[in-house]
């Protein structure tokens, strides 16, 4: 028996087209899962799903507005529609805006703590009845380093990935009894568009994380395709509402 084999199963990735979203949905897909690549962006969708398709990975682009619940209820029956079934959600979408706290809107930290933290529930919540007929299903929500520590540019980010830990917990117990697992997954330092414009607006900033990271090094995306498969197999089905750090030790080093 294959633990890690992903054959036959579908998996829906939200902010699948680019960073960490696509390696994971890549990693995925090489396991054997169809993918299904859900974003805002339909050129970049169109874009990962050509990309995955040369790789030999049975996949599809779906618009959607996370932020958005008729959205995210429309994105899921498209999946019914087309696969039967759903098996993987992976609440991967995410934005960031760097200020002092001070210096937020409402509007802006509302965005932040929606489109990070309110997205899962509400993807969650629609994926829930399908994973109910399947008596399975496997849920991975993508935190952060900063949901362990604060940032000085980021209390509404910190907040909402903070925010992830605490649902990821509290779905994993409620559904725990459904065979549905529910876990997290926490980055740290990873070179992906996102971090290229941290790198911009803190000076400093690339050569303090490799000092303090015991591998010496920034994360790349493909960092996160281990984790991914291993979540979404059944090699993890006795798992669920852990956090699990993926950031080369910085976590650890006090």
């Amino acid at each position: 028996m294959d633990l890690f084999s992903l054959d036959k199963k579908v998996a829906l990735v939200t902010g699948g087209n680019g960073g960490i979203g696509y390696a994971m949905a890549k990693a995925i897909g090489d396991a054997g899962a169809d993918i299904i690549i859900a974003g805002r962006n339909k050129d970049k969708n169109n874009l990962s799903v050509d990309n995955l398709k040369n790789n030999n990975i049975n996949a599809i682009a779906i618009e959607v507005d996370v932020n958005d619940e008729l959205s995210c209820k429309n994105m899921v029956d498209q999946v019914i529609n087309k696969f039967k079934k759903i098996d993987i959600l992976v609440n991967n979408a995410g934005t960031n805006i760097r200020k002092r706290p001070e210096e937020y809107s409402l509007k802006e930290w509302t965005s932040i703590i929606n489109t990070n933290l309110v997205s899962m529930f509400i993807c969650s919540k629609a994926c829930y009845k399908h994973f109910i007929k399947n008596e399975s299903g496997k849920i991975i929500n993508i935190g952060s380093m900063h949901s362990l520590f604060g940032a000085p540019l980021g209390s509404a980010y910190s907040a909402s990935k903070g925010g992830v830990v605490q649902l990821t917990k509290s779905l994993a117990n409620t559904w725990a009894l459904n065979n549905i697992q529910v876990n997290a997954v926490l980055p740290g330092y990873i070179d992906t568009e996102l971090t290229k414009q941290a790198r911009l607006d803190i000076p400093g900033l690339e050569q303090r994380v490799i000092e303090r990271t015991p591998a010496s090094r920034w994360g790349v995306p493909d960092d996160l395709a281990g984790i991914a498969v291993f979540l979404s197999s059944k090699a993890s089905n006795y798992i669920t509402g852990t956090a699990i750090p993926v950031d080369g030790g910085y976590s650890i080093n006090g």
